[in-house]
């Protein structure tokens, strides 16, 4: 039984059914995806900076009372790895359950195939994202 959610685990599958030249493809597919923040985000209020990220990246966690985790990120349109990495635990984990969320194996991303396409510096900001988004868990349930 795998631990990653369903809609994560289809993010992995999409990716290892790809030829890795063509998985940097969709990474950024990935970031482009990203919603955009509601309003109550707009001046980054209530957001969290990953400082390990190579570039700004902001991000809330809402956890609803015995219900679903949303995600919120922002991310400059000019740092499309940084926008694909929260694209993948966006489209991953926006409605799973805190447990489904604090679950996931901190090393997932290395199911992605990215290792050889993108610095081990900007996998520890996708590791660091995750990290984030489960104290966020941790702190809210």
């Amino acid at each position: 039984m795998s631990a990653l959610p369903a809609p994560l685990e289809e993010v992995v599958e999409d990716f290892a059914a790809v030829a890795p030249r063509d998985r940097l493809q969709l990474l950024l597919e990935m970031g482009q995806e990203l919603p955009a923040l509601p309003e109550r985000f707009a001046s980054r209020a209530g957001m969290e900076q990953v400082q390990e990220c190579q570039s700004p990246l902001f991000l809330a966690v809402e956890v609803e009372q015995a219900g679903p985790v949303h995600l919120w990120f922002d991310a400059p349109a000019e740092a499309p790895t940084t926008r694909g990495f929260a694209g993948i635990l966006r489209t991953g984990l926006e409605g799973a359950s805190a447990e489904q969320v604090l679950a996931v194996p901190d090393d997932f991303y290395v199911r992605l195939g990215l290792a050889e396409l993108v610095s081990p510096l900007r996998l520890r900001g996708m590791a660091a994202m995750l990290a984030r988004v489960k104290g966020q868990v941790r702190a809210a349930s």
